[in-house]
């Protein structure tokens, strides 16, 4: 853990369910990101927490939190139900958001990070509620799942996609970034493929993400 932050573990109640996470909040910080994961992936995603403490270094908070419960993600695997169910998870993350925006970090502006179906989730939950999200990154992400909803987000989001990826995950890609009306950057990352699992390529997604985060979220609140 990175010296100087702050991480304790936190539940956003739901309704019906709660959602486990973990909160690191870097000594006056710039900004916090929501964690919005696809199947399979969760608070402990290695992936996840190598992108979180490159956040935390520059000074931003993170939120990694589970979007589906144990029951759900046990199902999930077994029939991939929830995994392309982009409003429920959209939901989620919107319950995530709110949690922090009524507590601990209020008075900080919030970003999404997300990868797999957790962007289009990002996208969708920045589209119904544009004054509570200030930034997004999709990292290997399906944008395309938001469907309609891309015209609505306002946040400035950052694409990133591999070179090595599927084609169909690019093509993709590059047709969600036409949809999207806001502020807007896509990067195709050389050499690299989904998971961006070749060295040195998370470290450097991480380090792109700091900085669009940077740029958008410090200087108040959403």
């Amino acid at each position: 853990m990175t010296t100087g932050v702050e991480a304790i573990e936190i539940v956003v109640p739901l309704d019906d369910a709660s959602l486990p996470g973990h909160l690191a909040l870097p000594g006056q910080a710039s900004g916090v990101v929501v964690f919005a994961h696809g199947s399979g992936s969760g608070r402990h995603s290695p992936r996840n927490q190598i992108v979180a403490e490159t956040l935390n270094e520059a000074g931003l908070g993170t939120l990694l939190i589970d979007l589906l419960t144990s029951e759900e993600d046990e199902l999930d695997r077994i029939t991939g139900e929830y995994r392309f169910d982009i409003g429920l998870l959209a939901g989620r993350v919107l319950a995530a958001v709110e949690w922090l925006q009524a507590g601990p970090t209020a008075s900080l502006r919030t970003g999404l990070f997300g990868a797999s179906t957790g962007a289009a989730a990002a996208l969708m939950a920045a589209a119904v509620r544009p004054d509570s999200v200030s930034a997004i990154v999709s990292r290997g992400g399906r944008p395309d799942l938001a469907g309609v909803a891309l015209r609505q987000v306002r946040a400035p989001t950052l694409l990133i996609v591999g070179s090595q990826d599927d084609r169909p995950v690019r093509d993709l890609n590059t047709q969600a970034y036409e949809l999207l009306q806001t502020k807007k950057e896509i990067v195709i990352f050389a050499g690299a493929g989904h998971l961006f699992e070749e060295p040195g390529a998370l470290e450097e997604v991480a380090k792109l993400a700091a900085d669009w985060f940077l740029a958008y979220l410090p200087g108040g609140t959403n």
